[in-house]
């Protein structure tokens, strides 16, 4: 009888949606950055939640096979949704976080409507019209969204009534960790469930499952809406912590960010959102911060790198190389 080496292990992790030991760590590693890098717990929290972004594009794209170059219509609506859920009903967070899901998934639920009966470049197209609509609707609802200088004058109450919203941006990381830990644990429940294992059949071959009884569209659909609402639970911690939402919420630079930082990570592999989100995001912030100018060459050059010799994302080179170094 032979054990498996902890290399196998880890290159399963990455095929395989159970709960395993790079989940502990990345646990380990959320929880030592706070102790030991508390002057940037700033950056970090948006790498959190760009992780939770990330995460919900994956569920459309990497499992469904929905193609989007909007997605930033989910993150704006729910960042919009809870600023103004806070600003006239209640500044308590959790319901201001279920506010903008909830928003986000009924555009989801509408927009996907018309998106999912096309695929292609027509179906990117709407997706980028759908959130171009919205851009444009909050910047001239200026009542309402205050424009383009954002929604600004709300306040959040402390979570659980408990933890105030601090300057150091301690109470933040932790509520932004523990959803992002809550989301990750539904989508690892989410892809192994029948509903996930047939959209992935769909992505693979919607005319067999339709011969096979499966209700593609709708199947679909769901999948849509449950990624939208995601995408709004990022918006709406976004809106929270930084007690500000901009128009750029809702821009083309919003989805166009997240699906690079899942092209580097690896689409149809959960953790691909995590890789390309701390990547993205490390280095975009270091890059700026030595040439304010020039820095997305940085991006374009290891987006390059990627794409060239990493087809399937960082995720997918490091499935590959644990896979053959387990088997020597």
């Amino acid at each position: 009888m032979t054990t498996p080496s902890p290399n196998s292990s880890v290159a399963r992790a990455f095929s395989r949606h159970r709960y395993n030991l790079l989940d502990l760590v990345l646990l380990g590693a959320a929880v030592a950055t706070f102790f030991l890098a508390d002057l940037y717990l700033a950056l970090a929290t948006a790498v959190l939640i760009m992780i939770v972004f990330a995460l919900s594009l994956d569920i459309a794209q990497g499992y469904g096979g929905i193609e989007t170059l909007g997605h930033a219509a989910f993150f704006g609506t729910g960042a919009y949704a809870a600023g103004l859920y806070a600003m006239h009903v209640s500044p308590e967070p959790i319901s201001g976080l279920f506010v903008g899901m909830a928003a986000a998934a009924v555009v989801g639920l509408l927009s996907g409507l018309a998106v999912l009966r096309t695929a292609g470049l027509t179906q990117i197209m709407l997706t980028l019209v759908c959130a171009t609509l919205l851009l444009e609707l909050a910047n001239v609802a200026k009542p309402l969204t205050m424009g383009d200088d954002g929604l600004t004058g709300y306040s959040v109450a402390p979570v659980l009534g408990l933890f105030q919203f601090d300057i150091e941006g301690r109470t933040a990381y932790w509520y932004a960790l523990a959803v992002l830990v809550l989301v990750y644990a539904f989508c690892k429940f989410l892809v192994s469930s029948p509903l996930g294992l047939t959209a992935q059949g769909v992505r693979e071959n919607p005319t067999r499952m339709a011969l096979l009884g499966v209700p593609v569209r709708r199947r679909l659909l769901t999948l849509y809406a449950i990624s939208a609402a995601l995408g709004g639970a990022a918006g709406a911690l976004s809106a929270q912590v930084n007690n500000i939402v901009g128009l750029d919420s809702l821009g083309f630079t919003m989805s166009a960010n997240v699906l690079v930082m899942l092209a580097l990570g690896g689409t149809g592999r959960l953790y691909g959102a995590f890789l390309g989100a701390i990547v993205f995001m490390l280095l975009a912030d270091r890059a700026a911060a030595l040439d304010p100018t020039n820095w997305l060459a940085a991006l374009g050059v290891l987006l390059i790198v990627v794409v060239r010799f990493a087809p399937t994302g960082l995720s997918g080179c490091l499935a590959r190389w644990t896979s053959r170094e387990g088997t020597q």
